[in-house]
């Protein structure tokens, strides 16, 4: 006899807490150790001298991420938000100008161009990898076009030959959002350094992390100088360093302190085996999921490669009977919470984020002060769309077909993994009492 939905008055398949993401231990613990003994938490100095850099374990970290992702340079900053400013800026780009961006992202993929009044203009998404493709970016192309950033995004890169082949055509700038697909190649190549820019996140929830931090690579010394003048006071530094080019030389603090540095050299050796644990619980989940009518498993496109940042699953209600909303409730009675996110109930949810130009500030066009600049800057000459429908792929996606959810992370155990497939096996034997 099938056994009750907990949705429904049943007991559910598990109640005992899931296992916490923790990828810190012993050796994080002794190199934050090593820091404050030192004395030295931060090197920098916004201004042209030896200290302009930061402080050696920033350096250290800096060469040693720039090794792992197959580029000259690597730029600490203190968030992948910063980075990715920081990178728009060395770009070249300013008022009048259009970057074309993801509508399926961390908001700050596609307000990055406001920071230097530049316009975001959204491509739709490929409905199989929820990338940015060369099909979909080519009709958003204009003269005003200046760059693109291409988010690799759910753990899976784009596919990055045709976009960097359009954007040669061009003369764009590519940026990539790396923020989920760290370790990540694409056709054996690391993400990163694909485009002109790469951009890293070491967030809290992210495969390695810092707490807070990111990194930014590239292979273009000028754009590397660039990125390090924004990061730290270009304005106060450019005479002195000899810096002529003064365009969006107006610069932040987005340093890094030394003891996020030393824990991310700590990570770093950690992220291969923790990407392998994740694909390796993805492939344990899946092969027992992969039989249940309507639920698709995550395409792995022309790249070859998926770190799973999240687990993606495609969802087509026609098939079961049954709205994505209900299966989804059904699924989350099944399961407990995770430890130290307690809170936030079994990590399980209908789409990812809203499609990004519904946001209030793209319906509305106000950015900055009253006057909806940049997007009426005289300096603009385009007409900027926002409206519903937009894109239909990304809107198909949101609001009818993914499933994400993180119980696949390290620290899950076959045992736990099998809790999961059971919750899931008991929601699609109960489909009737769900219609």
């Amino acid at each position: 006899m099938t056994a009750q939905l907990a949705l429904l008055g049943g007991v559910p398949v598990r109640t005992k807490l899931f296992p916490a993401y923790k990828v810190m231990g012993e050796e994080e613990k002794m190199a934050a150790c090593r820091v404050i003994e030192s004395g030295v938490l931060s090197r920098f100095l916004g201004a042209w001298h030896a200290d302009f850099y930061g402080g050696p374990e920033v350096q250290a970290f800096e060469r040693e991420w720039a090794a792992i992702a197959g580029v000259k340079n690597g730029i600490s900053v203190n968030s992948c938000t910063s980075g990715l400013y920081a990178a728009v800026g060395a770009a070249g780009v300013g008022p009048g100008d259009e970057i074309i961006v993801s509508p399926y992202t961390m908001a700050a993929s596609a307000t990055a161009p406001l920071i230097f009044s530049a316009i975001p203009v959204f491509a739709d998404i490929d409905p199989q990898t929820y990338c940015l493709s060369a099909e979909t970016i080519r009709p958003k192309i204009t003269p005003r076009t200046r760059a693109i950033i291409v988010v690799h995004i759910f753990g899976q890169p784009a596919d990055m030959d045709p976009i960097m082949e359009l954007a040669r055509e061009h003369d764009l700038i590519v940026i990539e959002d790396c923020a989920q697909t760290p370790f990540a190649t694409y056709k054996g190549r690391p993400v990163g350094s694909l485009g002109h820019m790469g951009v890293f996140s070491l967030n809290y929830h992210k495969h390695i992390h810092t707490g807070e931090g990111g990194i930014v690579t590239t292979n273009d010394d000028n754009l590397a100088e660039r990125v390090q003048l924004i990061r730290n006071h270009a304005e106060a530094v450019v005479e002195k360093k000899g810096v002529t080019n003064l365009v969006n030389m107006i610069g932040f603090n987005f340093r890094m302190g030394e003891i996020e540095a030393a824990i991310g050299r700590e990570q770093l050796k950690k992220g291969t085996g923790l990407i392998a644990q994740r694909k390796s619980n993805v492939a344990y989940l899946e092969s027992r999921l992969k039989d249940l009518p309507g639920l698709t498993m995550p395409h792995i496109g022309a790249a070859g490669d998926h770190v799973y940042y999240v687990h993606t699953l495609d969802y087509d209600a026609g098939v079961t009977g049954v709205s994505r909303e209900r299966i989804v409730q059904a699924l989350k009675a099944e399961l407990p919470s995770t430890e130290l996110r307690e809170g936030d109930g079994p990590l399980m949810g209908i789409g990812y984020v809203k499609p990004l130009y519904l946001m209030p500030m793209f319906q509305s066009q106000i950015a900055y002060g009253k006057s909806g600049y940049p997007f009426t800057s005289p300096l603009y000459e385009g007409r900027v769309d926002y409206r519903k429908g937009l894109c239909p792929n990304v809107e198909r996606a949101h609001y009818e077909r993914v499933i994400t959810h993180e119980m696949m992370r390290p620290g899950m155990s076959n045992t736990d993994l099998d809790d999961v497939a059971a919750a899931f096996r008991k929601v699609w034997q109960n489909l009737e009492s769900l219609r």
